[in-house]
């Protein structure tokens, strides 16, 4: 397996964001259930089309598209080796013989030409070191005409569900710094609308459309607001956040952030908007 992106495979097969992820992928599928429903209502999946998932995480996208397209294969790509795992647990205890899951860089990750009719990624396309030779090599994999859906997110400024925790936090620990739009791979890296333009168009793929999307997400997957504060402490906001920070001043700005959240909290759960952009494009 060759691998170029090596920081971020180090991160999502070493670090505490994939730990994370697996520990609480129920949680964050019902979290970012909006997105995953956004990009399969916009593909329009039907029964025996191929389909490539690109960075599919511990897999809840590629499954679903696997129950869509049945008897074609849905076949997941991603760096993370834990997630992945997860991944072809749930496959096999859903029965989803027609899912696959395989482990790579999708900069260079060798794709069959022509394969796929459609590509979907749910917050998985942000990461690439090259964006411009991914998209390249995930077009050789499509079909003539084959389409492209993905979401990745708008700026920090657009999204509450970052934007009131940080906050809070902020009253009692140095803020957190992010990247920005341009500035390497991150959650932000495709959130300036025309680089993902520039980008796609670079490599290969046309009738570029993007379309700005908000949706209220249920932080930290619903439950109590005690639950919603415990997942944004363990999760790279918090963690990020606290780092460093004495017991003391750790438990104000976890005050704080609960004096934040409850708002916004009902029976469900906490409610926050988030702010995406769906991006669809076609290979020539």
């Amino acid at each position: 397996m060759k691998i170029v992106n090596t920081d971020q495979a180090e991160q999502w097969n070493t670090g505490d964001d994939a730990a994370h992820w697996v520990n609480h992928q129920d949680r964050y599928d019902r979290m970012n259930a909006p997105f995953a429903d956004m990009i399969l209502d916009a593909a329009a999946l039907r029964p025996g089309a191929d389909v490539l998932d690109v960075g599919c995480g511990c897999g809840t996208t590629t499954l679903a598209a696997a129950r869509l397209i049945a008897p074609g294969q849905a076949v997941g790509l991603d760096l993370s080796g834990p997630m992945l795992a997860r991944a072809r647990a749930a496959a096999a205890a859903f029965g989803l013989g027609n899912a696959e899951f395989l482990q790579g860089d999708a900069q260079v990750h060798p794709m069959e030409p022509g394969r796929f009719g459609t590509v979907l990624s749910r917050f998985g396309v942000m990461f690439f070191a090259d964006p411009v030779a991914a998209f390249a090599n995930i077009r050789s994999a499509a079909q003539p005409a084959g389409h492209l859906v993905f979401v990745c997110w708008q700026p920090l400024a657009a999204n509450q569900w970052l934007l009131v925790p940080r906050a809070a936090m902020a009253e009692h620990v140095p803020p957190a710094g992010g990247p920005g739009p341009g500035d390497g791979p991150g959650m932000f890296a495709l959130a300036d609308p025309g680089r993902i333009r520039q980008v796609l168009a670079r490599a290969g793929w046309q009738d570029v459309k993007v379309t700005a999307e908000q949706r209220s997400v249920l932080v930290g997957g619903g439950g109590s607001l005690d639950e919603a504060v415990e997942f944004l402490r363990t999760s790279s906001i918090g963690r990020t956040a606290l780092n460093g920070a004495g017991p003391g001043t750790a438990a104000r700005a976890l005050a704080s952030l609960r004096a934040a959240l409850a708002p916004h909290t009902d029976d469900e759960g906490v409610h926050l908007t988030a702010a995406v952009w769906l991006v669809q494009a076609t290979a020539p």
